[in-house]
């Protein structure tokens, strides 16, 4: 398979018509190589306009949804970076490539294994993966710049609003099936937030979000 066309094809024909411009998340598009962070069997599938399954069950967005999320948290190149889901290490890569140092955190042990070597092969070291649910983020190490939620969740969940820095960022799709929309969730003080609707689309839930129970007649 050509990869290099694959991957051209993907930026221009998918990618870009998402309204993805920014240059520099363009370049980084053509050189983190995404089909070395899918599995092996799902290598020629990499550039393809769908969720595709991880081993533990869990899926890589888009390819589509992956840039515009990451286009539109606008990472400074000192900002630090907290990412919910590591999954298999692709979004963390262009998140480590943009940004002065990302914390991860995958529940799942096999998954963050995983994700470790795919990063050690594309040789991205400003990365701290963590073990752990990560609605509850990353308090330790708060506060943070930026936030990244890389599956849908019902609601924004209160623990990763206290901390992003003021000034900070987060980005996640919310709601419920059929209908979820992409936020971009900002602080403005410490009592203060705004946010702002990216686009509608549905993603996987998160993977270890646990959905409450709900009543029936």
């Amino acid at each position: 398979m050509d990869f290099e066309n694959a991957r051209f094809n993907m930026i221009e024909q998918q990618i870009r018509p998402w309204d993805v411009l920014d240059a520099k998340v363009l370049d980084l598009l053509f050189h983190v190589k995404r089909e070395d962070f899918v599995e092996p069997d799902k290598r020629a599938l990499a550039f393809v306009d769908t969720e595709l399954p991880l081993s533990n069950g869990g899926v890589m967005l888009q390819p589509k949804q992956e840039a515009r999320l990451v286009q539109d948290l606008m990472l400074k190149p000192d900002d630090k970076v907290l990412e919910i889901g590591t999954g298999s290490g692709y979004v963390t890569a262009l998140l480590a490539k943009l940004a002065g140092h990302v914390h991860s955190i995958e529940m799942d042990p096999a998954m963050l294994e995983k994700a470790a070597r795919h990063l050690k092969q594309a040789d991205i070291r400003n990365v701290t993966l963590l073990g752990g649910n990560g609605v509850e983020g990353a308090p330790e190490a708060s506060p943070f710049d930026a936030i990244f939620v890389g599956g849908s969740l019902p609601r924004i969940p209160e623990a990763l609003k206290q901390q992003l820095a003021i000034g900070g960022r987060m980005v996640a799709v919310i709601g419920d099936l059929p209908v979820m929309s992409a936020l971009l969730i900002e602080r403005d003080s410490e009592t203060a937030y705004h946010q702002t609707t990216l686009f509608e689309t549905c993603v996987a839930r998160l993977s270890g979000y646990n959905e409450p129970e709900r009543f029936r007649f």
